[in-house]
């Protein structure tokens, strides 16, 4: 048997970008003046940025060239139609309109849908779809399997939505007050975890049955399809690109964040197909966003979505994506850090409540060790738990989330494995000062997504 080959990029660099290095003690000043919130802190004084993979993106030569031909016109431009003819093939639904993000299409959407009363079922929602649902007074509803929950457990579609738990939000609520169910592939929230194509139709199904519009957020939709390639059967011959074409025939409307699997820095994108939603939604981009051919973006950036939308799908490169973020999970696991598995498609989640026993979830664990990482190693992450998703009963006490998780997101083509090998020695560190880890305490939040902008003490 032959022994395995090095996991090599499948690009070459043309361009470099300076990191600079600090010291422990310089970091420790460092997140103590950003009150412990990663989200404060300079990116000059970040070494390996994996606070997301939004965004953050290493774009190809062929996206360079194209930005130069970015047709800068108000209305009309090539560079929008060149857009709307990629979108248009890869969705099969007729109105396609741009946003500068996919929080934006999110907000113009559910701004319509949502309200005082009204209910959004999905498997789970990330924050910012989560905060604007409920920001228009509406309530967010997740529903996942329990064993799905569990970070130890090894499912193939571990971000299913349970179905069992749709039909019974739907007999309580009745679909006059659901605003609609949301698919979101991969599951950020639950680990990065795919969405099989068999779990997507019994959903369509049943919203046929209850005349319900389904939604799928589709910004990771090329890594789902890889997963379903591998792992579904009867889809082992498709191209990736036409398994996400089968599962977004099965969807209402198309939400993206283009900052992912458009493989660009900024972008979104909402894709519908109804010709009066269209329109509701249509004025709503022209008011907050810009006419509805440009929607808040350049010319430039919407050569760059078309073109990464078509790179996304190829093969060497989604081997490679899945295949270097399996590579600092497998080597976490093995070195003893608990993470969930198996490993998503875009990020390795620590399960930091098993990580830090001793630390309670009203002391955030994973926010502790959010801090850990970047003062031993200069590392930036994010906390996916109760700082994320906590809330607060009637007395101010903590509803923790269901799980206490540490992302460490992955950008697309920016980091060697040289990178990706130098955060798996940083927990080396973190195992060693593991028994002297130490909470912390709010002493700042927002109203919404606090995460963002809250502020920590550690605790003595």
């Amino acid at each position: 048997m032959k022994k395995p080959r090095t996991l090599a990029e499948p690009f070459r660099i043309k361009m470099v970008e300076p990191l600079r290095i600090t010291t422990i003690e310089q970091r420790i000043n460092i997140l103590q003046t950003a009150g412990y919130n990663p989200f404060l802190i300079r990116s000059d004084d970040v070494y390996i940025d994996l606070l997301t993979d939004s965004g953050t993106s290493a774009m190809s030569d062929h996206q360079w060239s194209a930005m130069m031909l970015g047709d800068e016109s108000y209305a009309g431009a090539h560079s929008w139609e060149h857009l709307e003819t990629v979108v248009k093939g890869l969705s099969g639904m007729p109105y396609v309109l741009p946003t500068h993000q996919g929080r934006a299409a999110e907000r113009i959407l559910y701004g319509i849908l949502g309200g005082p009363d009204k209910v959004f079922i999905s498997n789970t929602h990330f924050d910012t779809t989560r905060a604007n649902i409920e920001f228009t007074g509406a309530t967010a509803f997740d529903c996942m399997s329990e064993v799905s929950l569990d970070p130890n457990t090894e499912l193939p579609f571990k971000g299913n939505i349970d179905i069992e738990q749709v039909k019974v939000l739907i007999d309580k609520y009745g679909k006059g007050n659901i605003g609609a169910v949301i698919l979101t592939v991969t599951n950020n929230s639950s680990g990065g975890q795919p969405v099989s194509m068999q779990n997507a139709k019994e959903l369509r199904k049943l919203c046929d049955e209850h005349e319900l519009l389904l939604v799928i957020d589709g910004c990771r939709i090329a890594e789902n399809s890889y997963f379903i390639k591998h792992r579904e059967s009867g889809y082992e011959t498709k191209s990736y690109k036409e398994i996400a074409q089968e599962m977004l025939a099965l969807c209402d409307a198309f939400v993206m964040s283009a900052k992912k699997d458009a493989l660009v820095n900024m972008g979104g994108l909402l894709v519908l197909r109804d010709k009066e939603m269209a329109q509701k939604c249509t004025n709503q981009l022209i008011i907050s966003e810009g006419f509805a051919t440009y929607g808040g973006l350049s010319g430039r950036d919407m050569e760059a979505i078309a073109v990464g939308l078509e790179e996304v799908f190829d093969p060497d490169y989604l081997h490679y994506r899945i295949k270097s973020t399996e590579y600092l999970g497998r080597h976490l696991y093995e070195k003893g850090i608990p993470i969930v598995r198996p490993f998503g498609g875009h990020a390795v989640y620590i399960d930091a409540k098993a990580l830090y026993p001793q630390i309670p979830v009203h002391e955030f664990p994973g926010q502790a060790l959010v801090c850990d990482l970047y003062t031993q190693g200069g590392i930036r992450c994010v906390e996916i738990g109760s700082v994320m998703f906590g809330k607060k009963d009637e007395n101010g006490n903590l509803i923790p989330a269901k799980n206490e998780l540490v992302r460490l997101a992955i950008p697309r083509r920016v980091y060697t494995q040289s990178h990706i090998d130098y955060v798996i020695d940083v927990f080396d560190d973190i195992l060693e000062e593991r028994p002297q880890a130490r909470g912390l305490r709010l002493t700042y939040e927002p109203p919404f997504l606090r995460h963002f902008t809250a502020r920590f003490a550690r605790i003595k």
